[in-house]
């Protein structure tokens, strides 16, 4: 039931709404004030058992309105996550709230988004201009905005709730071909480091981001190869590996010993630079002194992103190479094909080398073979059941 009351000479009436409580002030305690409040409590007590309220047509400067928007709750959740998540992520999440939700929904009451506005912002509006990855990541934004909204309103509804948004199946991994790996590593380059780094990745499979952050402390014996992952350069920061299990240590085949050979020559020297990695919390950095084993041949500085590699050097060396282009990622994925395409490389020993946290993401991302270089699986099986072919 809605009513009026009146405190320290003002009155203000109040009714419950949606679960809660409501009180709105309606002026000074005069007559005139306190009969206009009785009818405007009883026209508001009607509206409400008809569902047809409108609370910001009877009260638009309320502060109630003003911190019940989804902008107010699009700032509160960005407050919260700001110590739990990486400074790019934040980065990137501001500028979702910022560029799509807030001028959209950003001063709307919560609880007046309509589902079907939303699922037509979402399916009609948005992708004129993004991609589906975007929007998707735009829709989990709102709903963990709703998610905090509903925690303080416990009869909240979530107007995100079924909707959907579908991605493309992902490109599937395009490595290079032994062939292909000849033409890139015996093109002649003035930038030797980087076609040492992309040697390196090729025959030991490290994220671009695990090679730039490679440092001569992380070689543990450069004779027999045997180097740890412990950190990342990512994004203009030096961060600790991307999982638990990507701090591996491993043995290096062959040419990617090689390849540590010789940029041991060419960087090994060079005194210890001062750099803070960012801890799992995103919150602790610890200070490391460390001599870096890829460097910039141009400028002799350490690679700070990868568009230095990618767009300065890999695109204009395949190029020359006579090869189609891709990106610098494909000399991991370079690297699983290759392992499986000789037949004998356990696919857990496999997944322990890449720092994946379960085989099945190698079957998931390397089950297809190259078949120009993998071996006659017919022949390898009839030979271990000592078949004997007909004459």
């Amino acid at each position: 039931m809605a009513g009026v009351e009146v405190r320290g000479g003002k009155v203000r009436v109040y009714f419950q709404f949606k679960g809660e409580k409501c009180r709105e002030p309606v002026g000074s305690a005069t007559s005139d004030n306190i009969a206009h409040a009785e009818r405007l409590a009883a026209s508001i007590d009607h509206e409400i058992r008809m569902g047809t309220f409108d609370y910001a047509r009877l009260f638009p400067g309320s502060k109630r309105l003003a911190i019940n928007t989804v902008g107010h709750y699009a700032d509160l959740w960005l407050g919260i996550i700001e110590n739990d998540v990486a400074d790019t992520t934040l980065r990137s999440y501001r500028s979702k709230v910022k560029s799509h939700i807030s001028p959209r929904w950003g001063k709307v009451q919560a609880d007046q988004v309509s589902p079907i506005d939303l699922q037509t912002w979402v399916k009609s509006e948005l992708p004129r201009t993004l991609a589906s990855k975007t929007i998707k990541e735009i829709v989990t934004i709102l709903r963990q905005i709703y998610r905090l909204y509903c925690s303080q309103h416990r009869q909240a509804y979530d107007p995100t709730q079924g909707v959907q948004v579908r991605l493309p199946d992902p490109e599937d991994p395009d490595p290079f071909s032994r062939h292909e790996i000849e033409c890139i590593l015996t093109t002649p380059t003035k930038r030797v480091q980087e076609l040492n780094m992309i040697e390196f990745m090729i025959w030991d499979g490290p994220r671009l981001s695990e090679a730039m952050g490679l440092a001569w402390e992380d070689v543990i014996d450069l004779e027999r190869g045997i180097i740890r992952y412990r950190r990342r350069q990512f994004r203009n920061a030096y961060r600790v590996t991307k999982t638990r299990r990507s701090t591996r240590e491993k043995r290096l085949l062959k040419p990617a010993r090689q390849a540590l050979q010789r940029q041991w020559v060419l960087t090994s020297h060079l005194a210890p630079q001062p750099i803070e990695i960012i801890d799992r919390d995103n919150t602790t950095v610890r200070k490391a002194d460390l001599r870096f084993v890829f460097l910039n041949s141009n400028t002799g500085r350490p690679h700070y992103g990868d568009t230095g590699i990618r767009d300065r050097f890999f695109k204009h060396h395949l190029e020359r190479a006579g090869v189609r282009y891709r990106g610098p990622s494909q000399c991991r994925h370079t690297y699983a094909s290759q392992l499986l395409s000789t037949g004998v490389a356990p696919i857990q020993w496999v997944a322990e080398q890449m720092g994946h946290t379960s085989p099945a993401m190698i079957y998931k991302h390397y089950g297809r073979w190259i078949s120009e270089d993998g071996p006659d699986i017919n022949s390898l099986v009839e030979t271990a059941l000592e078949v004997k072919r007909e004459t």
